[in-house]
């Protein structure tokens, strides 16, 4: 009676080490389904099990395969697939419920598919299988062999490896959880990059001029290479757009693209910036920093306002260019990239190269590929199409209804000579929309820069009865515009006489047959 407690004892603390070991397995791992093997294996060290394979089911074959097994080689496992209800394990998974077979070889049901058990009608072999669920459904089945022995309880084995098999369904349960949530996030970067190269599409620049026409060939031309590229024009014209284009139309389209103002850093820190240092290269170096080269490995740099690079920054550009190498501060070791390099600059590097102030070396080393972005100016067919373009944007961004720019506040857009460029026109366009209470843009919704200023050709008087005119010349181009230039409706649309209308017409010098 008393040895019979101790074994009972024995097999109790045996039971609660080997429930142990596997929870630890499980929790040790990102993925617990990595380990499933590792169980098996600890069932037979700790509980003399033969053989053992944990089998699922796959949804979209309706086929159970064995994914992790102890006792058997990889042809083994290969062979070891049921369908469900098929066989001892194809049963237990339709049912549900587990099934022990005392002697596999007086068991009809039991077709030893895998081959490992070598003539079963002369072998002592009990087989336990148990159903692995998920909630109620049965996705897979845990089994394992047995030599047979009347000493043996085999109820308890069953308890044992039903918890097992508990613990089996929670971890392939959290693994497909982990699985649907990195195939979301592959999906929603994707999505995301799709979107990205669609928004930085060179088609998406927007522009019909000629020299812009030009721009497009050029970004079309040499986006699928890795040729470095020099883009230049003045401070507004868009290089950082023309920049994103060229990437995410390139072959590196699904690497970094690293971004990089030159001019926004000390010229203390540049050089940590783009090369990064080691711990203690300098005074406040407490880490090591990754520089922005390693960054972008394998992807883009766009380094803008290039020409502000101090000469030792310089010096380590080019050697970056012609080595495809950098060091860093305080390194001792070269480290290898392989980055495409994109610059920008408003500035004109030739005077610089005369000045002394920028390599020769490195200017020949960046202006393989230069492309030229022209100032709003030289592209004035583009105004009124960027204008209404922005117009969109912001009028969707503020939710107001604003349909159109008035025929005097174009005219002022078209004589203005933007010295800020595209950004200095939507700037001004959101200003306008923000100002805008009906469903037109006046030309005194427009900045007093646009309004005043002599380059602009408008009116550099700022009184009131200015600003009256210049509204009464608005309404009335605009009531003849609706009706094609007929004076009568359009004295009718504004409550006034057709007299009067035709003595501001001569005031303003506004000609009706312009507007049929």
């Amino acid at each position: 009676m008393q040895s019979s407690s101790r074994s009972a004892l024995e097999r109790k603390v045996q039971e609660l080490t080997v429930l142990y070991e596997i929870s630890q397995l499980l929790v040790s791992t990102s993925d617990p389904k990595e380990n499933l093997g590792s169980i098996l294996d600890i069932l037979h060290s700790r509980m003399g099990m033969e053989r053992g394979t944990i089998t699922l089911l796959d949804p979209s074959t309706e086929e159970l395969t064995i994914k992790a097994a102890h006792g058997l080689t990889d042809e083994e496992m290969r062979r070891g697939q049921y369908h469900v209800g098929e066989g001892i394990t194809g049963k237990v998974v339709e049912d549900g419920d587990p099934i022990i077979v005392l002697r596999v070889g007086e068991e009809p049901l039991f077709l030893n598919r895998t081959g490992a058990r070598r003539d079963i009608r002369k072998n002592n072999i009990s087989f336990i299988c148990v159903p692995i669920k998920i909630g109620t459904f049965a996705c897979g089945a845990l089994s394992v062999d047995r030599l047979f022995s009347e000493e043996i309880s085999f109820e308890e084995d069953l308890r044992l490896l039903t918890i097992i098999a508990s613990n089996v369904a929670q971890a392939i349960r959290i693994s497909r959880m982990m699985e649907d949530e990195r195939n979301r996030l592959k999906n929603e970067n994707l999505t995301f990059r799709e979107k990205l190269k669609e928004r930085y599409s060179f088609h998406n620049i927007v522009g019909s001029s000629n020299k812009m026409r030009e721009v497009f060939e050029m970004i079309d031309h040499v986006a699928a290479s890795d040729a470095t590229v020099l883009i230049r024009g003045e401070s507004g014209t868009g290089k950082e757009l023309v920049a994103n284009a060229i990437h995410y139309n390139s072959m590196r389209a699904e690497k970094a693209f690293i971004k990089v103002n030159c001019a926004a850093l000390p010229e203390t820190l540049i050089e940590s910036e783009l090369f990064g240092h080691e711990k203690g290269a300098f005074t406040g170096a407490t880490e090591r920093r990754i520089g922005k080269f390693e960054c972008a490995n394998d992807g883009t740099l766009f380094l803008d306002e290039i020409g502000t690079l101090n000469s030792t920054a310089q010096a380590k550009l080019l050697r970056a260019l012609q080595e495809k190498e950098v060091d860093r501060v305080g390194g001792a070791n070269a480290i290898k990239i392989d980055v495409r390099i994109i610059t920008a600059t408003n500035k004109p590097l030739e005077k610089a190269l005369v000045d002394g102030s920028f390599r020769e070396d490195l200017y020949y080393r960046l202006n393989i590929f230069p492309i030229y972005l022209p100032p709003l100016r030289e592209r004035k067919t583009d105004i009124l199409l960027l204008a209404n373009y922005f117009l969109e944007k912001y009028s969707k961004k503020y939710k107001k209804n604003i349909r159109r720019i008035s025929t005097p506040a174009i005219d002022m857009l078209m004589r203005y000579h933007w010295p800020g460029n595209v950004r200095e026109l939507e700037n001004c366009m959101e200003r306008a929309v923000l100002l805008c209470s009906n469903h037109v843009i006046h030309s005194y919704h427009l900045p007093p820069t646009t309004q005043t200023a002599e380059e602009s050709g408008t009116v550099s008087s700022g009184s009131l009865e200015a600003a009256i005119s210049t509204f009464e010349r608005d309404i009335i181009i605009d009531a003849l515009k609706s009706n094609r230039g007929n004076i009568t409706a359009a004295a009718r649309l504004l409550d006034t006489s057709e007299r009067i209308v035709g003595l501001k017409l001569k005031k303003y010098r506004i000609e009706p047959k312009q507007y049929k």
